[in-house]
């Protein structure tokens, strides 16, 4: 018997062309059809991420949107498998009970498939921030674990209240959990959100040479979750807790660039003659950038007289060396050159003297 039979199931109608397609078989043609299309869904999703928005994010200077790329991607072809089944179930012969139960459990799939995305997104943003910024290093696996449980504690009760199970005392009970673990750790919590500070705000880097308000200098040589660490030019280590390093006041010797100027001080004698005076400095202080390492070799020394003092006058000598620990060196050298050179050129450093005239 070969004809065409419109029939209605389940408000959707359906063609059987019979002898082609079994009758046993024809409630089942629409459910089948219906989860192909979905999966095929699913499937030219997938392709065009892959073929067009991978691409594009390969393209960009940040690496944050192919994180969020690829943790979309993942799941895409299991919810979209899930909810063509859900839907086709719908027009099934199945118990109503059944079909709850089948519904509850699309639900939890899909929010459990959410939620495992989510949380792969956010760890791998972390684990991406970690590694452009080594000073937290050591923090990432914290932050990691603690972001996972929080993003799958927030599924589980999406999933419970979904269920009629009711939320409220559990969220009551985490608050004051939260709060009482607040109170009982709240010195390194605040160490811990400094160090937060500290990382995103780099008022400080490893390797920065630094100087508190204190008075400490050195090489910041660790920045961790509760303390920084500063190592000294005699070799000594000060450990200073985040929460009093993120209120005090730092110069960073390396900001905005390592390079910087230091000053000498120079007196000279009331007989000299200050343009000779300038000459010679300059000449020496020129032929010790040149061959002192340190020294900035394509900087242009200068002078500035500026005091009439009891017994000479006084200027000051501009140089420029590569970074804070070098001017050391090149004033050391500096000077020894100057006063060698001053003695040859006849120019005197006088003495601190004092002249007293008496009345006849």
């Amino acid at each position: 018997m070969f004809c065409i039979d419109i029939y209605r199931y389940k408000g959707i109608y359906g063609l059987m062309i019979e002898g082609v397609i079994p009758e046993a078989l024809a409630p089942y043609i629409i459910p089948v059809i219906m989860i192909l299309f979905f999966i095929a869904l699913g499937y030219t999703v997938k392709f065009f991420i892959d073929g067009y928005v991978m691409k594009w994010a390969k393209k960009t200077k940040t690496k944050i949107d192919d994180i969020i790329v690829k943790g979309i991607r993942t799941p895409l072809i299991l919810i979209f498998t899930v909810i063509g089944i859900n839907m086709a179930l719908k027009y099934t012969n199945i118990p109503s009970g059944i079909k709850y139960y089948v519904d509850a459990g699309v639900f939890v799939f899909i929010v459990l498939a959410v939620t495992f995305s989510v949380g792969r997104i956010l760890v791998s943003l972390i684990s991406y921030y970690g590694s452009a910024h080594k000073g937290i290093k050591e923090i990432i696996p914290l932050f990691t674990k603690v972001t996972k449980s929080m993003v799958y504690l927030i599924g589980i009760m999406i999933i419970l209240d979904y269920s009629g199970v009711s939320i409220t005392p559990l969220l009551a009970t985490v608050g004051i959990a939260g709060i009482a673990v607040a109170f009982a750790l709240q010195e390194t919590l605040s160490s811990l959100f400094a160090g937060l500070y500290i990382m995103a705000d780099r008022p400080v880097r490893i390797g920065d040479y630094i100087k508190l308000e204190s008075g400490e200098t050195g090489y910041v040589i660790d920045i961790g979750w509760r303390s920084t660490k500063i190592r000294m030019l005699p070799n000594n280590t000060v450990i200073i807790p985040n929460s009093k390093l993120a209120n005090s006041i730092i110069t960073n010797y390396y900001m905005p660039e390592r390079e910087m100027s230091t000053l000498v001080q120079v007196g000279v004698s009331y007989d000299s003659d200050l343009e000779k005076v300038e000459k010679v400095t300059m000449e020496v202080a020129k032929e010790v950038l040149a061959k002192i390492s340190g020294g900035t070799k394509t900087f242009e020394p200068f002078i500035r007289y500026h005091t009439f003092s009891d017994f000479s006058i006084n200027f000051t000598v501009i140089l420029r060396v590569n970074e804070f620990v070098g001017k050391y060196l090149v004033t050391h050298e500096f000077v020894k050159a100057l006063h060698k050179r001053y003695k040859k050129e006849g120019i005197v450093i006088p003495f601190p003297i004092t002249t007293v005239y008496m009345k006849k």
